[in-house]
């Protein structure tokens, strides 16, 4: 019955001749209601909920029922919604996932599929898949190993490719790669979903990694895969292993990377400066995980994309782990290229910022408030404009809150962070946040990529995307202290990343020439962004039986 089928199901807004023609009449209340009124229903429940995530957990009851209004919904209330059905509620969500399981979304694959793999992605109903999300669970947000609970990650992701990149419901896949877990809690819990063995390692979990990729890409050959929240020791294998033969990238560590360019690009216009002197920065990064790696690596290629030597921009930067200053004894193979040879290594945090004055501070170690008050005090009195970004999801993992580092600074602070923090005033001055988050990436990235039926991700494209974030604040946004563009905007900002990579993508030759040929004139200002807007899911009612024709 289609009122039972969430991609079709319009609730109360059914026409009378659909009720008729769909044999439903009867089967809903009598009376006709549009989306507005609907919505307004959504919006009341919500604000009946005195917690997000029992507002998470309503609007997850839309999103199971009627694909088209939970979209909507996420579009005209972006700013309000996104908390809510992404970082950090969705962190919350996925502590609950098995005791709070619903119904079926997604696909899961484990070690007793393996060699039916490639016949599983047909018992998925669409035939059409753009996007396709997969995790392991094995690093949720700040949260670690919740293997199979991890699967809120990839439907929280989604969620934003539909409402923020214009990607359709019914072409987007979350995946959960359930290889275990060694989370203890979890194999002893009754109500856990996913495999209760600890997790495959070595040649094992990659051969069966191997038979998903292959799987799914033979299905669906142009589909964009995301790797979300996999493992620091796995993570950038996983990259390196997929990303020269699949259209594939990794949020983590490349989207992560991309938006902290991108900010650190935006905070130095704010500062007066040009976006060449992220040459000059004296860069501090807390956290040397597959996160912390990915946004010291963008910022390396960063400055090396505008001429700087490759050696000498690595001297730029002082990478921190639990141990201090990484130096070469204390270096991994991927870190060894940011390891100091100078008295910095061995370094505590403070003793570091201390010595080195540095310009910029970025933490990506899920620690909260690692960022006390002596370490933004040292900051401050290193540099009239320091620039710090608390990046750790969710929340109550920020290295600092946005009041603690204006407070610390004396206001002087361009801070930015990985979750939201409310406007405040500071003797006077109103601050506004900014969150530094990947959402005003991958689904921009996403949305390009497919349009232009790219064979891989670059690189170049990878920066492209972050020059072009940084320069899509508006004048008012600036006035405000803003480095990153309002939420509200996130659609604009996605059309134009999803332009800018197409281009991209283009200058390099990994666009397809007959799909090239099939795409507008990409040098004429205007004329692709059209096409892409039209080509955006936009969540409104549609038609579900033919008008009888007049004569």
């Amino acid at each position: 019955m289609v009122v039972l089928n969430p991609f079709y199901n319009k609730g109360s807004a059914f026409l009378p001749g659909e009720r008729d023609r769909l044999g439903i009449r009867g089967i809903i209340p009598s009376r006709q209601l549009n989306m507005s009124d609907q919505i307004h229903r959504v919006m009341d429940q919500l604000n009946k909920e005195e917690t997000n995530i029992k507002k998470y957990l309503c609007l997850r009851d839309l999103h199971d029922r009627n694909e088209t209004l939970f979209h909507r919904f996420c579009v005209d209330y972006i700013e309000m919604v996104a908390p809510l059905i992404y970082t950090p509620t969705v962190g919350d969500a996925c502590n609950l996932f098995g005791h709070d399981y619903r119904r079926a979304r997604g696909m899961y694959f484990c070690h007793e599929d393996h060699g039916h793999m490639a016949g599983m992605v047909y018992n998925w109903p669409a035939p059409d898949v753009h996007v396709i999300v997969v995790t392991d669970g094995s690093r949720i947000l700040g949260l670690g190993d919740l293997g199979a609970n991890g699967m809120g990650i990839p439907i929280g992701k989604l969620a934003l490719y539909c409402a923020a990149g214009g990607i359709a419901p019914h072409r987007v896949l979350p995946i959960m790669f359930d290889v275990g877990t060694n989370n203890e809690k979890l194999l002893d819990d009754r109500m856990y979903m996913g495999m209760q063995h600890h997790r495959l390692e070595g040649n094992h979990y990659y051969e069966l990694l191997d038979e998903l990729m292959y799987a799914l890409t033979t299905r669906w050959p142009n589909v964009l895969i995301q790797f979300e929240d996999f493992s620091s020791d796995k993570a950038m294998t996983i990259l390196n292993r997929y990303r020269d033969h699949y259209l594939c990238f990794n949020d983590d560590i490349q989207g992560t990377g991309a938006v902290a360019v991108a900010g650190l690009l935006s905070a130095l216009q704010q500062l007066g400066q040009s976006t060449e002197d992220i040459c000059n920065q004296r860069i501090v990064i807390a956290g040397a995980g597959s996160a912390g790696l990915g946004v010291a690596n963008a910022l390396l290629e960063a400055m090396v994309m505008t001429g700087m030597d490759r050696e000498q921009a690595a001297k730029n930067f002082w990478m921190a782990d639990e141990h201090g200053v990484i130096h070469e004894a204390t270096a991994t193979p991927a870190s060894l290229k940011f390891a100091r040879t100078d008295e910095t290594g061995g370094m505590s945090l403070l003793e570091c910022i201390q010595t080195v004055k540095p310009t910029a501070l970025l933490g990506l170690t899920g620690q909260g408030g690692l960022f006390n008050e002596d370490i933004l005090k040292a900051m401050a009195q290193g540099t009239q404009n320091p620039i710090i970004f608390a990046l750790s999801n969710p929340t109550s993992n920020a290295e600092c809150t946005a009041e603690e580092c204006i407070k610390a600074t004396d206001g002087r602070v361009v801070f930015a962070s990985g979750s939201p923090f409310d406007p405040l005033t500071y003797e006077g001055r109103r601050f506004s946040p900014s969150q530094c988050n990947n959402m005003f990436i991958f689904p921009g990235l996403g949305l390009g990529a497919t349009l232009g039926n790219c064979q891989t991700v670059s690189d170049a494209m990878i920066h492209q995307c972050s020059l072009t974030l940084a320069s899509s604040l508006t004048a008012e946004e600036r006035e405000h202290g803003q480095i990153f563009p309002s939420v509200g905007r996130i659609r604009d900002v996605s059309l134009q990343i999803a332009a800018a990579v197409i281009r991209k993508a283009a200058e390099e030759d990994l666009i397809p020439a007959t799909r090239l040929d099939e795409l507008p004139n990409l040098r004429v200002d205007g004329v692709l962004e059209t096409y892409i807007r039209r080509k955006m899911y936009d969540p409104v009612y549609v038609p579900l039986i033919n008008p009888p024709k007049t004569h």
